[in-house]
């Protein structure tokens, strides 16, 4: 532990010359926008320490990142029961495809695709107005990270509002199948809100320690969800979490993690610590180029891959 902030730094020498590789998400016009140019990574040990280099204060879109902590918040309300509307399978399809989910009748293959991720939204929509749910969210989020001033950017939600076309046909699919119970439009709001998310790299690895931490958040000394819990979101991050990359994330680096489109990559070592990357430039699968790339490094110099060293 004393040397993570040399390797650390190594990795960043090692990154640096390849800042700007891979491509922004500019199907959403707001992530468009995004330099590419950036770089931050954080790691938080479940001592307590932080270790940083980059652009690790710098605040961005965590994207799909948002539905570990939505199927956290699932889990907490129905429970087991939430698998009979989601599978938990690696899809080995694009994120946002619907070839798999018509051929499966409107039961989405994990909750971390998009259509799982939909379906998710609704479960934790339960009693709530759409508002409340984006709050209930919103709350967590801080709690967990200990920090009031993250926030959700409602340029990036209108954003994806305006342009979500896809994630439209996704929801009334699974609406038809009756795998949802709210109106479409009232679940995709929540969803696209969820996905706007922004928060730094720091705030980020901090939300996600309690899943290092056998289900407790050492910072706090809160209990979040039970060790059995922790382990089982861990095993869906490792084998879902990267979309049809899952396979090649847990060959090249073998830690549960979960990517957005934001370019925003979550990684955990069980026992030891929470990593949060952040490159916007995306590789063909739609996961950090960089990101991937940077976790590799960190995997092989800590050996802290869940395969060995």
């Amino acid at each position: 532990m004393a040397d993570l902030q040399a390797t650390l730094d190594s990795i960043y020498t090692d990154i640096l010359p390849r800042v700007g590789e891979g491509k922004v998400a500019d199907y959403i016009p707001e992530l468009a926008k995004v330099d590419p140019r950036q770089f931050g990574m954080v790691i938080v040990t479940v001592d307590g320490k932080v270790y940083r280099i980059g652009d690790a204060d710098i605040a961005f879109s965590i994207q799909s990142i948002s539905k570990v902590f939505m199927l956290t918040l699932a889990l907490g309300k129905v429970g087991e029961g939430l698998w009979k509307r989601v599978g938990r399978e690696p899809s080995g399809s694009a994120f946002n495809s619907i070839v798999q989910l018509e051929h499966e009748s409107g039961i989405p293959r994990n909750p971390f695709i998009n259509a799982g991720a939909i379906a998710v939204t609704d479960v934790v929509m339960a009693g709530h107005a759409p508002r409340e749910a984006i709050g209930e969210l919103l709350r967590f989020v801080r709690y967990l990270a200990d920090d009031e001033s993250i926030t959700i950017d409602d340029k990036v939600a209108r954003s994806e509002t305006q342009t979500g076309y896809r994630n439209v046909a996704l929801a009334n699919f699974m609406r038809a199948y009756r795998n949802l119970d709210h109106p479409v439009d009232h679940v995709l709001g929540v969803y696209f809100h969820q996905c706007a998310l922004s928060m730094s790299c720091e705030q980020l690895a901090r939300a996600g320690l309690f899943l290092a931490a056998r289900g407790s958040n050492p910072m706090t000394g809160h209990s979040v969800v039970s060790p059995k819990r922790a382990r089982r979101i861990n095993a869906l991050m490792l084998t879902c979490g990267h979309y049809d990359g899952s396979g090649d994330f847990a060959y090249h680096v073998g830690l549960p993690g979960k990517s957005g489109v934001g370019g925003g990559i979550f990684a955990v070592a069980p026992g030891v610590a929470s990593i949060a990357v952040w490159s916007p430039g995306l590789n063909k699968v739609g996961n950090s180029q960089l990101g991937a790339v940077a976790l590799e490094m960190l995997a092989a110099r800590t050996g802290w891959s869940v395969f060995g060293d």
